[in-house]
């Protein structure tokens, strides 16, 4: 089955491969929250390998600017944590990415092909319009262009050539960590496509 990768663990992975993703940290207090926050807009969640769909099971908190609204979203999390039973979990507070194009990019290991990634539509999208395209692990340049291309949404994915070029990148990115090490799962989602560039916001590596 797989065990989850610990969040800190995976952003190390991630980095190691150049593939950016969200400024965080593990928090203990509210307090430590708004430090974080320095005057800036936060995220926090809650992460545990109990509760691996945040959203849908109120473990997330977006749009945080105030101390007050810092304080009242740790406490909730919390008593969420608690109502479900929640043996182990630790709350992360993450930066709040400006807004952009949501892409999934996803990794798994199939039977009979090995290992695979996956590009789509991010969020909540990925489930609604199953846009999705797949190809065996290693992947190069024409892959990932083929990818993007495959998709209904790549216009919206890649309008121009800039936006092409840097999914690209995060395709072949990916393929060479899927290939060079021991995931069993993969689920980037989203990656948040910006003008300045991109982050991935939500991370699950399963081993």
């Amino acid at each position: 089955m797989g065990k989850l990768v610990d969040y800190a663990e995976a952003h190390r992975i991630l980095s190691k491969y150049g593939i950016n993703s969200a400024r965080s940290a593990y928090i203990e207090s509210a307090s430590d929250a708004i430090k974080f926050s320095a005057g800036e807009p936060i995220v926090m969640k809650v992460i545990s390998q109990q509760a691996l769909h945040k959203s849908k099971n109120g473990l997330v908190k977006l749009r945080l600017y105030t101390a007050k609204d810092i304080s009242s979203a740790f406490s909730e999390l919390r008593d969420s944590a608690r109502k479900l039973k929640l043996d182990k979990y630790k709350i992360l507070v993450q930066e709040m990415v400006a807004e952009g194009v949501e892409i999934i990019v996803g990794g798994s290991v199939d039977p009979q092909f090995g290992k695979m990634i996956l590009l789509g539509l991010g969020g909540i999208y990925v489930e609604i319009f199953r846009d999705v395209a797949l190809r065996v692990c290693p992947i190069g340049e024409y892959d990932a262009e083929s990818m993007i291309h495959q998709l209904r949404s790549s216009n919206v994915i890649a309008p121009d050539k800039k936006a092409d070029a840097k999914v690209k990148s995060i395709l072949l990115k990916v393929s060479k960590m899927l290939a060079e090490n021991e995931i069993l799962e993969l689920d980037l989602n989203p990656i948040i496509l910006t003008r300045a560039g991109y982050a991935a916001v939500d991370l699950r590596i399963i081993k």
